[in-house]
C-alpha cells in the first residue's frame, strides 16, 4: 500500500525484494578513512537529495550498529565485562555471568577498543551530512528522526562531535514537529515522536557513559581535549586552566557537553509529551517501548491515580499509595508520564554516587498546560518504586571465610568480627550474606555502628542480633541480614560478629546473653561472605544526586533497589 503526500492510496502486489549488505564497501569506507571520493558510500552521500542520503545514512548505520554488537559479543566472550564496555539496552538479558573485573584480558580489550574507535570515527563522518539537510515537510522530520535515531544507536561510540550533532538536530527536528502538531494525525505523530526520543536517550546514554565510567573514553575525543580551547583563558585562577594543570580536560569538556545535553533534551521530552498528548483523550495511553527507552503517557482523572500500579519495561514498577496530598482538584484531568532510560545521568555533583549501574526511572503528572504537578504522601504511606540494575552488573563474589584454621586463642574473641566502612557521600543501605559450607550449622549474629560490639552471658554491648537457622536459609542457601540507609545513616563504620550456637538455640526464645558460653569462638565449619550496599536517590533541583527522605526497601536485591519516596522525580539506585 502506498500513499501520497495528499493522503490518496494505491495499492500494487510487488515480487520479493531481498537487500544485502555490501560488506566490501564498509571495510573501504574504513581503510579509506572516509575520504576517497571512489568509494560508493561516500558518491551517494556527495548528492543532493535528501530522501538518498537519508536512506543512505540509515541503511549504513544498521549495518555498523551490528558490527558493534559483534565486537561487544566477541569482547566479551574473551572475558571483557560487558558494564565496563556498553550500557546494556533496555529488556536485554546479560551477555555474561562469569566475567571479573580481575581478570581483564588485555589483547581482547585493545582488538574491542581498535573496532570501537574505527567505527566511532565512521559515524562521526556519517552524522556531518545530517546538518546540511532541510527541514520542510513532515516526510523529512520523520526521515531524519529515523537517521538519528540510527546514528546515535551505539552509544558507546559517540563522540562529543557526534553528540553534539545529534542533540542539535534532535531539538531542531522536535520543534519543527511541535509547530505542526495540529495538522498530523497520532499515527505520524507517535511515529515521529518514538525516533525522536530514543534519539534523545541515546544522547543522554552516551554521554553520560565515559562520566559514569561505563564506556571508554573515545580516542578522537581524548585527542581533542589536549588543544587548547578557541576562548583559551591565560589566567590560571580559571576553572579551565586549573584542569588542565590536573591533566583532566577530557572530563571537563564532557561534563561540559552533558549539562548543555541535559538541558536541550529536558525540552525535547516536554515537547515532544506535548505532541502525544494533545491526540489523547482521557482513559487513553500512548506507549513507547524500545530497547532505548520506555515511556508511557496516560490522561486520567488525579483521583484515579490511588492505589495505581504502574508496571514498565526491566521489572520497573511504581505502586501509588491510597492517601496523597496534591495542589489540584481530584476531579482535574491530568496526564501521567513515565519513562525508564538505560543510565542515571552523572549529574553535576562533584562527588561520586555510584549511580552507574542503575536504570533511570522517571515518574511526572502534568496537568492540561502541561506544567508538573506536586504529588506528596507521608511516610506510613509512601510510593514505592522498584529501581532495576545493568543486568550485565558484576557481582561481588562470596569470600571464604577458613575460621576452623583460626586460633581463637590469639584473639580472645566470642565472635570472628567482621568490619563494614560506612563512609559515602550518600546513604546507603547494607546486605550481609553468609553462606555455610554445612547447612546445618546454626550461628549468632552481633554488629554495633562505630564500635566493636561486645556480648556474654553478663554484658551486652550491641545494636543488634539475630539467629541463623537451618530452616531459614534462603534457596541459594544463604543467611542473609539487612540494615537500611536510615539505620546506617549518620554512622561511619558498622562491625558484626558471628559464632556457631548449639542447634537446639533455635528453638530457644531467650535473649542473645543466655545463649554465650562465655567461651572463645570454635568454628566446626567455614562459610563464605559477602557484603554489599545499595541506595535510593533523586534528582535534586540542582541536578546533583540526593537520598534525603528515601528508604530502601527489604526486597532490594543484587538486580533491583526497592525504594520509598513521599513525592516523584527522576530516580535511581546506587551501589
Amino acid at each position: 500500500m502506498i500513499d501520497d503526500q495528499l493522503n490518496s492510496i494505491t495499492e500494487y502486489n510487488l515480487s520479493s525484494v531481498v537487500v544485502l549488505s555490501d560488506s566490501g564497501a564498509i571495510q573501504d569506507l574504513q581503510i579509506t578513512h572516509l575520504q576517497s571520493s571512489s568509494n560508493p558510500v561516500v558518491r551517494l552521500l556527495s548528492n543532493d537529495n535528501q530522501n538518498t542520503i537519508g536512506q543512505v545514512l540509515i541503511s549504513f548505520s544498521q549495518q555498523i550498529n551490528k558490527m558493534n554488537i559483534e565486537s561487544i559479543n566477541t569482547a566479551v566472550s574473551n572475558g571483557i565485562p560487558a558494564a565496563m564496555i556498553s550500557v546494556s539496552p533496555l529488556g536485554n538479558r546479560p551477555l555474561s555471568s562469569s566475567s571479573s573485573i580481575d581478570t581483564i584480558n588485555q589483547s581482547a580489550l585493545d582488538q574491542f577498543n581498535k573496532e570501537l574507535n574505527s567505527q566511532a570515527n565512521i559515524r562521526e563522518y556519517l552524522i556531518s551530512f545530517i546538518p546540511n539537510l532541510l527541514i520542510t515537510t513532515f516526510n523529512s522530520i520523520k526521515l531524519q528522526s529515523s537517521a538519528l535515531a540510527q546514528l546515535t544507536q551505539a552509544t558507546n561510540q559517540l563522540t562529543r562531535t557526534t553528540l553534539t550533532i545529534a542533540s542539535q538536530r534532535c531539538y531542531q527536528l522536535t520543534l519543527a514537529l511541535f509547530s505542526i502538531l495540529t495538522r498530523i494525525s497520532y499515527e505520524d505523530a507517535q511515529s515521529s515522536v518514538t525516533q525522536l526520543i530514543q534519539c534523545a536517550s541515546n544522547v543522554l546514554t552516551g554521554v553520560n557513559g565515559p562520566l559514569q565510567q561505563r564506556t571508554n573514553v573515545l580516542d578522537v575525543d581524548a585527542s581533542r581535549s589536549t588543544a587548547l580551547p578557541t576562548d583559551y583563558d591565560t589566567d590560571l585562577e580559571s576553572e579551565w586552566s586549573k584542569v588542565n594543570l590536573e591533566g583532566d580536560q577530557n572530563t571537563y569538556y564532557q561534563k561540559q557537553l552533558a549539562n548543555q545535553i541535559q538541558n536541550q533534551m529536558n525540552e525535547v521530552i516536554e515537547k515532544l509529551t506535548s505532541i502525544l498528548n494533545i491526540h489523547l483523550n482521557v482513559g487513553q495511553q500512548s506507549i513507547v517501548n524500545t530497547s532505548q527507552i520506555f515511556m508511557s503517557l496516560q490522561t486520567q482523572s488525579m483521583q484515579s491515580l490511588a492505589n495505581q500500579h504502574i508496571q514498565q519495561v526491566d521489572n520497573v514498577s511504581i505502586v501509588l499509595p491510597s492517601i496523597f496530598q496534591t495542589n489540584t482538584s481530584l476531579n482535574s484531568t491530568i496526564s501521567v508520564r513515565s519513562m525508564v532510560q538505560p543510565l542515571a545521568s552523572f549529574g553535576q555533583s562533584k562527588i561520586s554516587s555510584n549511580t552507574n549501574l542503575s536504570r533511570s526511572i522517571s515518574f511526572a503528572i502534568l496537568d492540561s498546560n502541561r506544567n508538573q504537578l506536586l504529588i506528596q504522601v507521608n511516610q506510613t504511606h509512601p510510593i514505592e518504586i522498584l529501581i532495576p540494575r545493568d543486568p550485565n552488573s558484576i557481582l561481588l563474589p562470596m569470600i571464604l571465610q577458613n575460621v576452623t584454621s583460626t586460633d581463637s586463642t590469639l584473639h580472645q574473641q566470642l565472635f570472628h568480627l567482621h568490619y563494614v566502612n560506612l563512609s559515602s557521600n550518600l546513604p546507603i543501605s547494607i546486605h550481609i550474606e553468609i553462606q555455610p559450607l554445612n547447612t546445618s550449622v546454626t550461628y549468632l549474629f552481633i554488629y554495633k555502628f562505630d564500635q566493636i560490639p561486645q556480648l556474654n552471658s553478663s554484658f551486652n554491648q550491641t545494636d543488634g542480633w539475630a539467629i541463623f537457622c537451618p530452616p531459614n536459609l534462603s534457596n541459594d542457601h544463604l543467611y542473609t541480614y539487612f540494615l537500611d540507609n536510615q539505620r546506617t545513616q549518620n554512622h561511619h563504620s558498622l562491625v558484626f560478629g558471628l559464632r556457631e550456637l548449639n542447634p537446639l538455640d533455635c528453638s530457644n526464645s531467650a535473649v542473645p546473653p543466655s545463649l554465650i558460653t562465655n567461651q572463645r569462638y570454635n568454628f566446626t565449619s567455614n562459610y563464605r561472605l559477602r557484603v554489599y550496599s545499595s541506595g535510593c536517590y533523586y534528582l535534586d533541583e540542582n541536578n546533583q544526586w540526593n537520598g534525603k527522605g528515601l528508604t530502601v526497601g527489604p526486597l532490594t536485591n543484587h538486580h533491583q533497589t526497592q525504594c520509598f519516596s513521599t513525592h516523584l522525580t527522576t530516580f535511581v539506585n546506587g551501589v
